[in-house]
């Protein structure tokens, strides 16, 4: 009788554990899936929320371009940014590292031209690409030494919401995932002789 009841046990506890081991494993993947899920939705709040921003038409919002120019002496670096709010359009131009003014423009603005031009520049992915996490990645001190750096960002309130960085050095692309030739036109063109005012002229791409 004893070896009847052992036989009998002994399968039971076999279908047991592997009842066990399947009911881990099926919680386990569950988990897997559902963070990633959740991965994925922080991900995607992290880019919306640049062109969330970008399409806001209210008169916190602005969104700025700021091209800095070769890394040179104090003297003779130079670099100049456009900002565009509903209301006003500012170019200026900065002389050495500690961005001393030198020249500029300002322009009144309405908010029906704020619309367009920033659904002109969502058209143009403006805010496409991924800011990395790593704060080196975003350090941009002697970046592209020999060429010209592009940020653009958005702001609320003058605190920047979301910015992008590229490059006209191969070697350092950023964070844009647009073109910067089609960006930069399009805040040019919001300020009538922004070339004259403009330090320098078309950069050249370098492989370095």
């Amino acid at each position: 009788m004893q070896r009847s009841n052992g036989a009998r046990i002994l399968p039971l506890l076999v279908i047991v554990i592997v009842v066990v081991l399947l009911v881990a494993a099926i919680v386990a993947a569950g988990r897997a899936v559902f963070s990633g899920g959740n991965s994925a939705t922080q991900t995607t709040e992290v880019t919306n929320r640049g062109r969330d921003a970008l399409l806001k038409i209210n008169m916190e919002q602005s969104v700025s371009m700021t091209v800095r120019g070769p890394i040179t002496a104090d003297e003779t670096f130079t670099s100049y940014k456009i900002t565009v709010s509903p209301d006003e359009r500012d170019m200026g131009v900065y002389r050495g590292y500690g961005e001393t003014r030198i020249r500029g423009k300002k322009l009144d603005n309405t908010t029906a031209a704020y619309e367009q031009f920033v659904y002109a520049l969502d058209k143009a992915n403006m805010m496409k690409g991924t800011v990395p996490e790593d704060d080196a990645k975003n350090d941009l001190r002697g970046i592209c030494a020999v060429g010209y750096v592009y940020e653009f960002s958005v702001m609320t309130n003058g605190d920047e919401v979301k910015t992008l960085w590229t490059s006209t050095c191969g070697g350092s692309p950023g964070s844009l995932d647009a073109s910067k030739e089609q960006l930069s036109a399009l805040f040019r063109a919001q300020i009538p002789g922004s070339e004259d005012l403009a330090p320098f002229r078309t950069p050249i791409n370098f492989r370095y």
